[in-house]
């Protein structure tokens, strides 16, 4: 088998939260030149991805043929992240089975493919457990390993499996995003006493530089990465030990969760904002996000600690870990500390689909 080493790398979902720590992981020592697709050339993400080095952009979406072919030109490996909440759960999965198939085609060395848990299976086929957003990834996660077995010597290929953001859960327009209720920092979600398995962006960096770096370990691989699993009872008392100021988890029925807060006034939109919502296929974000909640609940996921470890030492481990390095770096960068950084005039999201109005209402 020739090496499967790369050297440029055609990226997919660039301009998104766990797109610019993994394009600045891959061009940081410049080892590795991006070639990031992107809709919009002068966005202030893009701008961003242009000032690490090392970066060109191309002009596209990830639907176009024609376009995913001239941003695999020039390209030897290629990292592919479709956003669900832009395509919806039916036209991601046609579209990251042609991203495959067309880097096969052209002759793509290494693919690495930014993946979901595929909760529905998971879970033992428990209907209160799809997640749309989720599954559809997941199943995609499983046809490229099976691909891989026949196709391993011509491409090799890794899966890239992550979860919600840790920053999601101090964000604006997320499924948990805090309130200030008398005072109190309050996280009102229907966890029960599961647990998420949270992970944090600036270590999604690092495991794609590790499985770009490794491609004879990683081909073949589906790397299942977190934090830890976070019950919110923890994050809360976490966060009051870091800051200072009281915060709690309240336990929330699913039905008070989308008649009693914002969510109620996205209940019953498309999960994916692009989505046709007269196809039948299409979940809303209530039964889709019913189904994200029960995969925590029920303690569905699952993760290998002990070989995240060994990937990245360095890693962080507790969602305190997590939370006193935030305080810290927003303080030094002058956006205040986590108390100040929650307050509800103060929230901004992290996630693109707040900048594309896919979460509008959220």
């Amino acid at each position: 088998m020739s090496s499967q080493h790369t050297s440029k790398i055609f990226i997919i979902g660039g301009t998104g939260a766990q797109g610019i720590p993994v394009v600045e992981s891959l061009v940081k020592d410049k080892k590795y030149v991006c070639k990031v697709l992107t809709r919009d050339l002068t966005s202030a993400r893009a701008k961003t991805l242009l000032s690490f080095g090392n970066v060109e952009l191309v002009e596209g979406t990830f639907a176009n043929e024609t376009d995913l072919r001239n941003g695999y030109r020039g390209c030897d490996g290629a990292f592919i992240n479709i956003d669900g909440f832009n395509s919806g759960e039916k036209s991601e999965i046609y579209w990251a089975i042609r991203s495959y198939e067309i880097a096969l085609e052209v002759g793509i060395k290494f693919f690495v493919y930014g993946n979901l848990d595929y909760a529905l299976k998971k879970s033992g086929y428990d209907p209160r457990c799809r997640t749309g957003h989720y599954d559809g990834k997941g199943r995609i996660g499983e046809w490229i390993r099976f691909q891989n077995q026949a196709n391993k010597e011509r491409m090799g290929a890794a899966i890239f499996t992550t979860g919600p953001y840790i920053e999601m859960a101090i964000s604006a327009q997320t499924p948990m995003t805090p309130s200030i209720e008398d005072g109190v920092v309050t996280w009102r979600v229907p966890l029960g006493e599961g647990a998420v398995v949270h992970v944090a962006l600036e270590d999604c960096g690092y495991y794609v530089r590790w499985l770009f770096d490794h491609p004879e370990r990683a081909s073949g691989m589906d790397l299942e990465v977190a934090v830890a699993h976070v019950p919110y009872k923890d994050l809360a008392a976490a966060f009051q030990k870091v800051t200072g100021h009281p915060a709690q988890y309240i336990d929330t029925s699913l039905e008070d969760y989308w008649t009693k807060t914002n969510l109620k006034y996205v209940a019953d939109r498309p999960a994916g904002y692009n989505a046709d919502p007269e196809d039948k296929s299409t979940m809303t974000f209530r039964d889709n996000f019913t189904g994200f909640w029960n995969t925590w609940k029920y303690n569905v996921v699952k993760r290998d600690y002990k070989l995240l470890d060994e990937i990245h030492p360095q890693r962080i481990k507790t969602v305190e870990e997590w939370l006193r390095g935030e305080d810290e770096k927003g303080r030094r960068e002058g956006k205040g500390g986590l108390w100040e950084r929650v307050q509800q005039d103060k929230l901004v999201s992290v996630l693109k689909l707040g900048e594309d109005g896919g979460a509008r209402g959220l």
